[in-house]
C-alpha cells in the first residue's frame, strides 16, 4: 500500500538515545541553550528516520524526539493551559500506583505557534516515505482532570469548550498538511480508559456520564478533522496508558466499539492487543468495511521478541472478525511516551520494528 493503513506501522514514539536524554536534562537545568538543544534533537531525528527506513517501515516520523512526553509539548504550546493533578493513577501488575498529571484550562485557549506542524516540516525533506505525526486526541484536554478540566466559569458548557478545541485542531491540521504531513494519528487514551469498569465508576463518582463522554469524544474527533485539506489520512490509536511499562486501565473495546468504530471519521484504528487486558477480537465486528485495523500485537513495554508464529496466529484469529486485507501489524504503543522510555534497549526496539515488517511481508507479501 502507498497510503495508510500500512501492513506494518508503529505508533509514534521511539526510545531517545542517551545523548538526547541528557540534552533534555541539561536544557531543563539551563546548562545548554535552545539552539544547542535543537541541534542535538535534529541529529537524533535524522538517525531515527534512517532507522525506520532501514528496518523497512513504509511510514516515518521524528520519534517524538522534540517532546518531553507524548502530549507535553502540545499542551505547553497551547495558550491557556496549565498542568495539575489527574483523577487517575498509573499502575502495574503488582498493584503499585504512581500519580499522573492533567492539562487544565485556566484561560481561553488559543494557538499562537505550531503544535506539531514544525516537527513535520523538519522530517518531510529527509525522506520519500509517508510522514506521520501524532497528536493527543481532543479528549486529552478534558478527561484526565474530569470535572476540574477548566477554571470554574471559563466555559459555559462542554460543547463550547470542544468547539474552541475543534477550531484549534483544524488550524493545526491545515499547517501539518502544508508542511508535508500526510498521516495524522490521534492518540486516544480517554476512550480506551472508558472500557475499564473501575474507570467508569470513578467517572460516575465525579458526576460525569461515561456513555455521554464516549459520544462527546467521538464527536470531538470528527469536528477536529472537518474541512481537512485533501490527501490527509487520519487514524486513532487506542492507548491504555504507557509510562515505564505501567498502564492506566484494562478492559476490552466492547463499551466503545460501536460508537467509535462506526462513527469516527478516520481511515483506520491502531489497537492495543499485546496482553489479555485488551480483551478479545470480537469488538472488531463493528469496524465498517471501508476502515482498517492495525493490530498492536508487539509489546513496546518488554524486551522479549514475539515469535513470528504467534503473531501470524493472532492475525488469523483477528481475521475472523475483520478481513485480512484490512489488517496490519504494529507495536501496541510507542516505546517512549516520555523521555525516560520503556524498560527495553534500542536493539530490542529495532528488532521489534523489524519483526512487524517481517510478519507483514510474510502475511501480505
Amino acid at each position: 500500500m502507498s497510503i495508510p493503513p500500512f501492513r506494518a506501522d508503529h505508533v509514534g514514539s521511539l526510545l531517545r538515545p542517551a545523548a538526547l536524554r541528557q540534552a533534555f536534562r541539561d536544557h531543563a537545568a539551563g546548562r545548554i541553550d535552545d539552539d544547542t538543544f535543537a541541534t542535538i534533537q535534529d541529529h537524533a531525528i535524522r538517525n531515527a528516520v534512517r532507522l525506520q527506513e532501514d528496518v523497512g517501515l513504509p511510514v516515518v516520523n521524528d520519534g517524538e524526539f522534540r517532546r518531553g512526553s507524548y502530549w507535553g509539548r502540545f499542551v505547553k504550546r497551547l495558550q491557556g493551559l496549565a498542568i495539575g493533578p489527574a483523577r487517575f493513577k498509573f499502575r502495574d501488575d503488582s498493584g503499585a500506583e504512581i500519580d499522573f498529571t492533567a492539562p487544565i484550562a485556566e484561560a481561553p485557549l488559543s494557538r499562537t505557534v505550531p503544535l506539531a506542524a514544525d516537527e513535520v516540516a523538519f522530517v518531510a525533506p529527509l525522506t520519500s516515505r509517508v510522514v506521520k505525526v501524532t497528536m493527543p486526541a481532543p479528549s486529552t484536554l478534558h478527561f484526565y482532570a474530569g470535572s476540574g478540566f477548566a477554571k470554574p466559569g471559563l466555559y459555559p458548557d462542554l460543547d463550547a469548550y470542544f468547539a474552541e478545541l475543534a477550531t484549534i485542531y483544524r488550524a493545526e491540521i491545515a499547517d501539518i498538511a502544508h508542511a508535508g504531513g500526510r498521516y495524522i494519528q490521534f492518540d486516544e487514551v480517554a476512550l480506551a480508559m472508558l472500557c475499564d469498569p473501575m474507570v467508569r465508576e470513578l467517572v460516575r463518582s465525579d458526576g460525569l456520564d461515561p456513555t455521554r463522554l464516549i459520544a462527546l469524544y467521538v464527536e470531538a474527533l470528527n469536528r477536529a478533522v472537518e474541512d481537512a485539506p485533501p490527501g490527509l489520512v487520519f487514524a486513532v490509536h487506542m492507548c491504555r496508558g504507557n509510562f515505564g511499562g505501567r498502564y492506566l486501565s484494562s478492559g476490552g473495546y466492547d463499551d466503545v466499539a460501536e460508537q467509535l468504530f462506526e462513527r469516527a471519521e478516520v481511515s483506520h484504528f491502531l489497537l492495543e492487543y499485546d496482553t489479555p487486558r485488551a480483551g478479545d477480537f470480537s469488538p472488531l465486528r463493528h469496524v465498517p468495511r471501508d476502515k482498517g485495523v492495525v493490530l498492536g500485537l508487539v509489546s513496546s513495554k518488554v524486551p522479549a521478541l514475539e515469535p513470528v508464529d504467534l503473531l501470524r496466529r493472532r492475525l488469523d484469529e483477528a481475521s475472523r472478525h475483520v478481513a485480512i486485507d484490512r489488517l496490519g501489524i504494529s507495536p501496541q504503543c510507542g516505546f517512549a511516551s516520555t523521555v525516560a522510555g520503556n524498560p527495553l534497549s534500542e536493539a530490542d526496539m529495532r528488532a521489534k520494528l523489524a519483526r512487524c515488517v517481517e510478519v507483514a511481508n510474510i502475511v501480505w507479501g
